[in-house]
């Protein structure tokens, strides 16, 4: 379904583990390869001034294309209402995104840490990826508040809080890094085939995410790096562990996404000019949730070159045991 990450390749097409000290020619070709990432990401260059500045955005446009806001399902909404919430679904789009690159950026740097005194190249690729993580957040938070300005008052950020992400945060790194690495593949794929194709979206909010996407196809290939270095450091059972902790994970963020949907349905509820039925604000919540659904895990568990890392990093029976425990939400 979604193009692959440039440049990007299986683990199993990889060199042998790296086990050894500095002079380890097996160390060098490490380094050689993250060095190749390191220069990948310094060659895309861009500000957030470059972005948005003097800029406005088109609340007469749509915010978030109809493949991923799953508008079509909808078709009791007059059009002026499709707008309208098509813009409160990119608003969300966006803010989710802000509260993961918090969670994503600590985790490369609590990797960049774990790597201090040892691999120089994969510090400063870790540390440059933590810097671009921030400057997305920066990028967000100024989206926002544009997007406040021109929809009614009342919308609520559901679900991700401080103590959400701690608790992330203390899952194994390697669940942590396959869910990174899943979100910037379709954050990547998403802009591509979706945003890129659509001319009736809002110029600016579509530009947000064409840059966004330019720093997530580099962050795809450092995330795809250190999973498969993690994935080398562990034991079969730490492995098995980190499986665990991967789907728990998941089943963690999709409680955040009912929490999110629910409160954005009753936000639009309460701003539309007219009263919905029972089962048209029921299908208008089910709908919120598809969305979010599709658009932050499913896309990401069917996205063609993350099935196949998983699959390379995953024995049959925890490939089998993550299939059945995501099959409910993978119904989107």
């Amino acid at each position: 379904m979604y193009r692959h990450a440039a440049g990007s390749r299986p683990a199993s097409d990889r060199g042998p583990a790296v086990t050894a000290d500095i002079e380890c020619p097996h160390f060098e070709c490490r380094a050689e390869q993250q060095a190749r990432r390191l220069d990948a990401v310094h060659a895309v260059e861009w500000d957030i001034e470059r972005v948005l500045h003097g800029r406005s955005l088109d609340f007469s446009r749509k915010f978030l294309p109809d493949g991923l806001s799953l508008l079509d399902r909808l078709d009791f909404l007059r059009p002026a209402e499709a707008l309208r919430l098509s813009q409160l679904q990119g608003r969300t789009y966006a803010v989710l995104l802000a509260r993961l690159e918090r969670v994503i950026g600590a985790t490369v740097l609590l990797r960049a840490r774990a790597q201090v005194f040892d691999d120089k190249a994969a510090v400063d690729g870790l540390l440059r990826f933590a810097n671009d993580e921030l400057k997305h957040r920066e990028l967000f938070r100024r989206l926002e508040l544009l997007i406040d300005q021109g929809m009614p008052a009342g919308y609520r950020a559901a679900g991700i809080t401080l103590q959400f992400a701690a608790g992330m945060l203390d899952r194994r790194a390697w669940s942590l890094l396959a869910f990174a690495c899943q979100l910037e593949l379709v954050a990547q794929a998403h802009y591509e085939q979706a945003f890129e194709s659509s001319d009736e979206l809002c110029p600016l909010f579509k530009d947000v995410f064409r840059f966004h996407g330019l720093d997530e196809r580099q962050h795809a290939l450092l995330d795809e790096f250190e999973w498969t270095s993690v994935h080398r450091e562990l034991s079969a059972a730490e492995r098995n562990h980190a499986v665990d902790d991967f789907i728990a994970l998941i089943g963690t963020f999709d409680g955040v996404l009912r929490a999110q949907a629910q409160a954005d349905a009753r936000y639009y509820l309460q701003a539309v000019d007219r009263r919905f039925t029972p089962l048209e604000s029921t299908c208008l919540e089910s709908t919120l949730l598809a969305a979010t659904r599709w658009q932050f895990i499913v896309s990401g568990m069917q996205h063609v070159h993350f099935r196949r890392l998983l699959t390379s990093l995953t024995t049959a029976e925890q490939s089998a045991r993550i299939t059945t425990a995501l099959q409910p939400l993978l119904q989107a």
